[in-house]
């Protein structure tokens, strides 16, 4: 997905399952303390003004990200409306209602991966837990993902901007010759339905890749 497209992040998903969520109630993570462990370079890549709107920041950062364990639903939506509603739901309902059956919370903010870039989307929605829970519902799997190297698109801005991220990363990994290992994904840090700046609602799009060749 290095692609630009649209789409539009339903913030009412991500703000329902905080709110359903203890671990809502702590601040939202910081690169110190989210999934970064360390910094090797970064950047800032401010975009073009598109369509008289303020450009988003765009911050690009090498780093490397801790294992996770992800609670994920698998769906598919015909436009982009559908996207926010499916999402809602996975988010909102059938997620938290696995967390609080298993007496658990979530162990940082909630993810997504694209499978496609134009209608019909298909995606998985997840949310990082400290363990497996004991019970799954169905059609809630496991997601795994191993500790690693990114690089990480850090975007501030206008979600149907987003695109501009992915292919900030593309054509950084296409310059330095680095080859990406897995499908990016999407961490929605902080509360959009609180926040209505969306200049201060940072969305991570995380690339996993090769670790670069020692010296």
């Amino acid at each position: 997905m290095t692609k630009c497209f649209k789409r539009v992040l339903p913030f009412c998903a991500v703000s329902i399952l905080l709110a359903c969520n203890d671990s809502a109630k702590t601040p939202a993570p910081t690169a110190k303390d989210s999934s970064d462990k360390r910094s090797a370079d970064s950047a800032t890549v401010r975009m073009p003004a598109v369509d008289a709107q303020k450009p988003p920041i765009i911050n690009i950062i090498d780093t490397l990200t801790v294992a996770k364990t992800i609670l994920c639903m698998k769906d598919s939506a015909a436009n982009t409306e559908r996207v926010g509603m499916k999402l809602a739901v996975i988010y909102g309902e059938k997620l938290g209602k696995c967390l609080a059956d298993n007496k658990m919370t979530m162990a940082g903010p909630p993810m997504a991966w694209y499978k496609t870039q134009k209608p019909p989307f298909f995606f998985e929605a997840g949310v990082p837990v400290s363990k497996k829970p004991s019970k799954l519902p169905a059609g809630v799997f496991v997601k795994e993902i191993p500790a690693g190297n990114v690089v990480i698109a850090r975007f501030f801005g206008p979600y149907d901007k987003l695109g501009m991220a992915y292919e900030t990363v593309a054509e950084r990994l296409k310059a330095s010759k680095t080859t990406a290992t897995a499908p990016p994904y999407e961490i929605y840090i902080g509360d959009p339905g609180v926040q209505k700046d969306p200049y201060k609602v940072q969305t991570d799009v995380v690339f996993p890749v090769k670790a670069p060749a020692q010296q």
